[in-house]
Parts: structure tokens; sequence; C-alpha cells
């Protein structure tokens, strides 16, 4: 579930990207360490309305809103940076003990953890 969620919060930041702010440039950037899982989006779009940042996005568009509810589910957290002209950066944090976990039944663990050996 935990790797749907995040996959889901991913595919709509770049959904956003490319439909609504017309973004040429598209950076993902995903970095886990011993504190936290952190995916974060950015591009070089139009930005968003400071107005729909603050009253959680137009009416009848749950992007913003649905991304923001699946991060609380998988005790996530999001925030969104944007300005007009200056393009948008969504953030998503996950901290280790919920990054990490390992499930019963389950071989594998869903990231590893950086560990200061290399391979």
């Amino acid at each position: 579930m935990l790797r749907d969620e995040i996959y889901r919060i991913a595919g709509e930041g770049l959904r956003n990207a490319f439909r609504h702010a017309r973004a040429q440039q598209v950076e993902v950037e995903i970095r886990y360490d011993e504190r936290q899982l952190q995916v974060r989006i950015r591009d070089d779009g139009s930005g968003i309305d400071p107005n729909l940042l603050s009253h959680e996005g137009r009416a009848g568009h749950w992007g913003l809103t649905g991304m923001r509810e699946r991060a609380k589910r998988i005790g996530g957290e999001m925030d969104v940076w944007s300005e007009l002209g200056a393009g948008t950066e969504v953030e998503l944090r996950i901290p280790a003990s919920v990054a990490y976990k390992t499930y019963p039944g389950r071989n594998f663990l869903l990231f590893r953890r950086k560990t200061g050996k290399s391979s």
C-alpha cells in the first residue's frame, strides 16, 4: 500500500507539472536516509496561484487535496511551494519508521536504508 500511495502522489505531481503548469523541465529527486524517505518534484512551469494553494485547489479539482490526503494516510507529510511564473515544488516526506518497515509474510523491504558501508 505504501509503495502504491507514493507512486500515485508522485504521478499526480508529474501530471500537474505537464498538464497544468506546461513545464519545460521537471526534476524528480528521491532521497532516503536514517530519518526519512523524501520525494521531491520540481518544475519550471507557470506556478500555482497562491489563493489556490491556501484554499486546497480549484472547485472540482482534487489533485493537491488528494495528494495531501494520501500523504497523511500513509503517515507522511506533503508541502507545496509555488509562485506564479516561477514553477512549483512538491515535497513528500515519510518517516523512516514507516518507509522502511518490514511487513509480516514479506521477505523484502519496500526501501532499503542506506548504511555507511559500500557494496
